[in-house]
């Protein structure tokens, strides 16, 4: 469900999973022994760790042929692939989850990879970077160059990312297409918070289905 007014503020530290907090918010959501893809799954940490966890299906697809490799030498399942392509491999409702962190903010057609994640899965996991953060709203505002902070370190000229949104970006968007969020975790640093979430949140973690 929703967040509600119900819900606490601010939670405790997240404990991170692989040294990421999105990573262990990520897991929390996905029920053990369910069918799982990946995309831009980097080296397969994750996905090892869901296996050896919650005992999944895991799938996954990544651009770079070298950490393709490795997440196969690590006994996960992984071909190289664009997402940005499409997912015509995949029939409808093909997995429980599929999973899209901290890759959305780099694809070229992020719509087009929603949609196709919710027509292969029955929920979508996505995390992002907020642009919305208040240090990227400062940093634009005191340097009058494109925003570096925490969670967008690179160069303009060398960043991966080129789309950029923010909470409210995404919920809009979520209601323009009619889609169901379940849940909606805001992260800042190792720390769950929902005040001014798309002021004070640096990572957003979205469930959604159709």
């Amino acid at each position: 469900m929703p967040a509600t007014a119900s819900e606490p503020r601010r939670r405790p530290f997240v404990t991170d999973i692989l040294g990421r907090s999105d990573y262990a918010i990520i897991s929390e959501l996905i029920a053990p022994n369910s069918r799982v893809l990946d995309l831009g799954c980097g080296e397969g940490e994750l996905l090892e760790w869901l296996v050896l966890n919650k005992s999944v299906e895991a799938r996954g697809i990544e651009l770079d042929g070298r950490k393709v490799q490795r997440a196969i030498a690590r006994g996960v399942s992984v071909y190289q692939g664009d997402i940005d392509e499409g997912l015509t491999g995949y029939p409808d409702d093909s997995f429980d989850y599929v999973i899209l962190s901290q890759t959305l903010q780099e694809t070229r057609r992020p719509l087009e990879v929603l949609r196709e994640m919710l027509r292969v899965g029955r929920r979508a996991i996505v995390a992002f970077p907020n642009y919305g953060h208040w240090s990227v709203r400062l940093s634009l505002l005191f340097t009058g160059r494109a925003p570096r902070t925490r969670c967008f370190p690179h160069d303009w000229h060398s960043s991966p990312n080129i789309h950029f949104l923010t909470i409210k970006d995404f919920e809009e968007l979520a209601a323009k297409q009619r889609w169901t969020v379940e849940r909606k975790i805001f992260l800042s640093g190792r720390r769950v918070g929902y005040f001014l979430a798309n002021l004070m949140a640096e990572v957003a973690v979205f469930l959604v289905r159709k």
